[in-house]
């Protein structure tokens, strides 16, 4: 399948197609956007207390801003891997059976653990999930997610994984232009927005992406 192009890169036909360098581009910007959010109301607190120590509760009020922020838009980038609601259980079953045909032995040691799937691209170190993705960049630091659901919501859980991944495998550049980019930043950011039972496999998926 390796080499297709996903038809549904025809419904997005505004968006460029991804690649390694409009990816980092994308996060440079997330980046910029998160400083222009963050440096304003530390610049707010620093200034407020110099002019009169007595604003300190407004100050205080201006650096919980400069944290909140940045988390709330991780929070929305891990939710894009948060486990859904499972389906009847004799065709979950079937549907892990199938999904275990396409990824060895660790890939299913770690969906059994996590829920979610790894896989290598040429973007960087995947985790798929049943409505979304993240993306491990090579050094391990970065973390893309990235919203895109199957859209038969009836499947169940382990259907859906495999759906993605198949269009994964089949045009890796084109599941990450048709997919939504929630948020991308550190990974240690995304890290502490995650389940407890999802941060080791993205521990994982950052040591085997370096």
């Amino acid at each position: 399948m390796a080499g297709e192009v996903l038809p549904e890169v025809a419904g997005v036909h505004w968006r460029a197609r991804m690649d390694a360098r409009r990816l980092r581009t994308l996060g440079r910007l997330w980046t910029a956007t998160t400083v222009a959010h963050v440096v304003p109301f530390l610049a707010a607190a620093g200034g407020l207390l110099a002019l009169q120590p007595l604003t300190a509760p407004v100050a205080i009020a201006c650096l919980a801003h400069a944290w909140i922020i940045p988390e709330l838009y991780a929070n929305r980038g891990a939710n894009v891997v948060r486990a859904r609601r499972r389906s009847d259980g004799e065709a979950e079953r079937t549907a892990l059976g199938l999904l275990g045909d396409l990824i060895d032995h660790a890939a299913r040691d770690l969906h059994a653990r996590t829920g979610l799937v790894f896989e290598r691209g040429a973007l960087g170190t995947w985790l798929v999930g049943e409505a979304g993705a993240l993306l491990i960049s090579a050094d391990g630091r970065r973390v893309s997610c990235w919203c895109v659901a199957v859209k038969e919501p009836s499947l169940p859980s382990a259907d859906r994984i495999a759906h993605l991944l198949l269009a994964l495998r089949a045009d890796e550049q084109g599941f990450a232009t048709v997919a939504n980019l929630a948020f991308s930043g550190a990974r240690w950011r995304v890290r502490r927005r995650l389940a407890p039972a999802v941060r080791p496999g993205l521990d994982a998926a950052a040591r085997l992406a370096r």
